[in-house]
């Protein structure tokens, strides 16, 4: 079918209100721009933002090219409870706010005529998730047409049968193959198609034809000894009647891998026996993917995953599906050393799926964060048993070609797998993820101690508690009283617990026999054991469970080095997903340390991010992502970092997700003299800190690759020297201090996706894919933009602080904010505070079919007493 943009010509209001509508462009975030207000029922869920409900409404005549022509409305992304009407005709309805869903329009839609297309997304109805949702549409609209016969979009599937390597005559042909692969495609008529795969190049290298076979149905039919029945009856529930299979031998294929990512075309060309006829396409790449007690096997080579969660917002975006932010993301991440990401918790965007298949990087795609036990008041339980079988449906068939998918994960820290109930449904899913692709395992993340503290009442969300709850703090809303603290249940309870107890409670907790009682039996219901923050069970369970798979699907950052040396040791011991990636909106303040000057209460009103991020929230690298560069040996180091000299020995929030809020930094002013604690990460024999020439001492780096010091704080040049069993220097890096004169410098980190030399803090320069002298934002492209307090050679002045106004001529500012986890500031204005001395802006240009294409576009930055400007050239 063909896919037309239908992103353009939306607006929107609140549902509730006698108000006029907005022009939008989708993406589009309703929720990221409502007021934050210390009465907002999702309070630290969201970030007190304000829930309300939206309307959003488009006119559209279909062109005459249309008329006859079979259409559909595919949506990737509505936050939640989305109703689709048409010229006042209810379409579909569809409650999980995750999920791509399709209406067709077909008899609704007239060629020539004006129609009103109605979309309700609902977010009033607080708190309804643990963490910041977003509301409206916030990923891409398709609207695809074709002939009455035609190929299902997301019906076309191509799964690797065999790959048998070649001599390799050097690194260049390593991952050559002759390989056979087995291309399905799944059609709404009786016909023939035509498949050609096409490489990198664009030569086509092989091709084959076949005859579709119907579908029955029971969901039986078409190749039933090849194509999953499970798929089968999805394919028909989604609107096939057929399916052509065919198998096909790739000659010196280049295989798919995470240093290797090759992709090739499948195109396929459909004649239907009723004359219709349809051309459609999809992405894969050749591998295998294989698990057992050699662990996870890709193409037949052990492959260890080095995950970061991520939630699905973009920072100072909110969480719209823009691509290039999406991509800016991955690379990051990429840069920390990082192969893999998991969808926390919920199925990822198309885009996540495309960056992740061209860069190499694995995905867990994760289904929900809760069963039929509630985690907040009026999250997805309600709808889960009668819809969980078609999300999952959806999930698989927009995953299932995309090479970098390697798990599907049915939960988070779901408590009803230690119950009877819950167990059955583990197995469940798991069987049901198996009928519609057997090629991949299936996980479920268990948070081990948890679910023995659940299992005795600890902890557990109660109907009637939360309605009192929520009545009663609605009588405080209505005289005008502040609130009550909620009482935490499930996931927030437990991460409450955590942060007053520290990481060790979780680890620790995990060991006790009761925890290996409370999770056995639905870790036998899936292909991977999922452990949250059980590290201290690997080795116990690995023998008492000889052919178990374990996967840490949520660790601790402070673990990575002790999780890599085991698994290198142990091979079912797939991977780790270290919490978290990069700062998120929402559940706010439980992995941040922070400090008065910052945040002028530990909990409550005001605070808006996380904070626990091994990136802050803009993307800027912390002490925590140097480390894990060099514990999971992305690289040896060194790298040197310091906690905040001007705080040494204050107390902070308290998180036992951080691990250190050490920045690498040595420009302290005013802290002259004040103990500064500094810390080295390498992997090598021992380490020297070197401050203006003189040794401040040694240490020996043994089962960790940290090495901590303390020091007087001065002005200079502090050095970290890395050294060999045999006392030969291997590496070196310094920090130096910035000069007395402040500046206000603007610098391009991204553009259109990709990083340029200033991205990572500079220090993942080999991930930039653009150099500062070459930089142009693509038409309707973004560009994100550092702002930093620097001195006149460019060094960050992290103890400078002011308010930022931005105004941007050529193109508009798409968003605006800086990192601090308390922050009252809106990421929809044109003034942000800056945190450690920065901020980030992010800048989109416009369209061809917004009108004249400028030939740059210039931000002004200025706090009052310092301004800069930034020329960014649009071509």
């Amino acid at each position: 079918m063909q896919a037309i943009d239908f992103n353009d010509g939306w607006s929107y209001r609140h549902l509730d209100a006698d108000e006029s509508f907005t022009a939008v462009r989708l993406p589009h975030d309703a929720m990221i721009g409502e007021p934050r207000h210390e009465d907002a029922p999702g309070g630290v869920n969201t970030g007190w933002f304000d829930g309300r409900d939206y309307e959003y409404v488009k006119t559209y005549a279909p062109g005459p090219e249309l008329a006859g022509r079979r259409l559909l409305l595919e949506f990737e992304g509505v936050y939640h409870n989305a109703e689709v009407w048409v010229d006042g005709v209810q379409l579909a309805f569809r409650p999980y706010g995750y999920t791509n869903f399709r209406v067709d329009v077909t008899d609704a839609l007239a060629a020539g005529e004006p129609h009103e297309i109605r979309v309700v997304a609902r977010n009033a109805d607080q708190p309804n998730s643990r963490w910041y949702s977003g509301a409206g549409i916030y990923r891409p609209v398709t609207l695809w047409a074709g002939d009455a016969g035609h190929i299902l979009p997301d019906g076309i599937v191509v799964r690797t049968v065999s790959a048998t390597p070649l001599p390799a005559d050097g690194p260049a042909d390593a991952v050559k193959a002759d390989a056979v692969i087995e291309a399905s495609v799944e059609t709404t008529a009786s016909g023939t198609v035509a498949i050609d795969i096409i490489d990198a190049s664009g030569a086509v290298v092989a091709s084959a034809q076949a005859v579709t076979r119907d579908i029955q149905p029971t969901g039986q039919g078409g190749e039933a000894d090849v194509v999953p029945q499970g798929a089968l009856a999805a394919a028909l529930d989604a609107g096939a009647s057929a399916v052509a299979v065919a198998r096909i031998e790739v000659p010196d294929a280049a295989l798919w891998d995470c240093d290797h990512p090759n992709l090739y075309r499948c195109v396929v060309r459909f004649a239907g026996d009723d004359g219709s006829r349809d051309e459609s396409e999809t992405t894969f790449g050749v591998r295998m993917l294989a698990w057992g007690d050699d662990g996870l096997l890709l193409n037949d080579r052990r492959v260890i995953i080095q995950g970061a969660c991520i939630h699905h917002d973009n920072g100072v975006l909110g969480v719209c599906a823009y691509a290039d932010a999406v991509e800016r993301k991955v690379r990051l991440l990429k840069a920390c050393g990082y192969n893999a990401v998991r969808s926390a918790h919920n199925p990822c965007s198309r885009a996540l799926l495309d960056v992740c298949d061209r860069l190499g990087v694995l995905v867990m795609d994760e289904y929900i964060d809760h069963w039929y036990i509630h985690k907040t008041q009026h999250d997805y339980v309600d709808y889960f048993n009668d819809w969980w079988r078609r999300d999952l449906n959806d999930m698989v068939r927009k995953d299932r070609s995309h090479p970098s998918v390697v798990l599907y994960s049915t939960g988070n820290e779901v408590s009803e797998t230690a119950q009877p109930r819950g167990i059955a449904l583990t197995q469940a899913m798991t069987d049901h993820l198996h009928g519609l692709d057997p090629t991949r395992p299936v996980t479920c993340g268990v948070n081990i101690f948890f679910n023995f503290l659940s299992s005795i009442g600890m902890g557990v969300y109660s109907d009637d508690k939360a309605a009192k709850e929520a009545a009663e703090a609605e009588k405080r809303r209505a005289a005008g009283e502040s609130q009550k603290k909620h009482k935490a249940v499930g996931s927030e309870f437990f991460n409450n617990m955590a942060g007053m107890l520290g990481a060790d409670f979780m680890k620790t907790g995990a060991t006790l026999p009761f925890c290996d009682w409370k999770t056995r039996d639905a870790f036998a219901a899936m292909d991977m054991a999922g452990y949250n923050y059980g590290i201290k069970r690997y080795r116990h369970d690995l023998k008492a469970y000889p052919h178990r798979l374990i996967l840490g699907s949520e660790t601790f950052c402070s673990d990575a080095y002790l999780f890599r040396e085991l698994a290198k040791r142990e091979p079912r011991l797939v991977g780790d997903f270290v919490w978290a990636g990069i700062d998120y909106l929402g559940e706010a303040g439980v992995g941040s340390w922070e400090y008065e000057d910052y945040a002028p209460r530990f909990s409550g009103f005001g605070w808006l991010t996380a904070g626990s991020g091994r990136l802050d929230l803009t993307g800027r690298p912390l002490g925590e992502a140097l480390y894990t560069r060099v514990a999971l040996e992305a690289d040896n180091g060194p790298y040197l970092a310091v906690c905040p000299v001007n705080h040494t020995g204050d107390r902070h929030s308290p998180s036992a997700w951080k691990m250190s809020n050490a920045i690498d930094s040595w420009s302290w002013n005013g802290c002259e003299g004040r103990k500064a604690n500094v810390e080295v990460y390498a992997r090598a024999a021992m380490v020297a800190l070197v401050l203006n020439g003189r040794e401040i001492g040694r240490k020996a780096m043994r089962h960790d690759c940290i090495a901590r010091f303390s020091c007087a704080y001065e002005p200079g040049v502090l050095e970290a020297v890395s050294y060999a069993e045999s006392g030969r220097e291997i590496g070196r890096r310094r920090l130096v201090s910035a000069d007395e004169q402040t500046v206000l410098t603007a610098e391009i980190e991204s553009v259109n996706g990709m990083l340029t030399t200033a991205a990572f803090g500079g220090f993942g320069a080999e991930a930039a894919a653009v150099d500062c002298d070459d930089i142009a934002v693509h038409p309707g492209r973004l560009g994100f933009v550092r702002l930093r307090y620097t001195d006149a050679n460019g060094i960050t002045k992290p103890l400078e602080r002011g308010r930022i106004t931005v105004t941007v001529d050529g193109g508009r500012l798409a968003g605006l904010g800086c990192a601090a986890p308390f922050n009252p500031d809106s990421f929809v204005a044109n003034e942000t505070g800056t945190y450690y001395g920065e901020a980030l802006a992010v800048v989109e240009a416009p369209r061809a079919e917004d009108g004249t294409i400028p030939a740059s576009i210039t931000l002004t930055a200025t706090d009052g007493s310092h301004s800069t400007a930034l020329v960014i050239p649009v071509r």
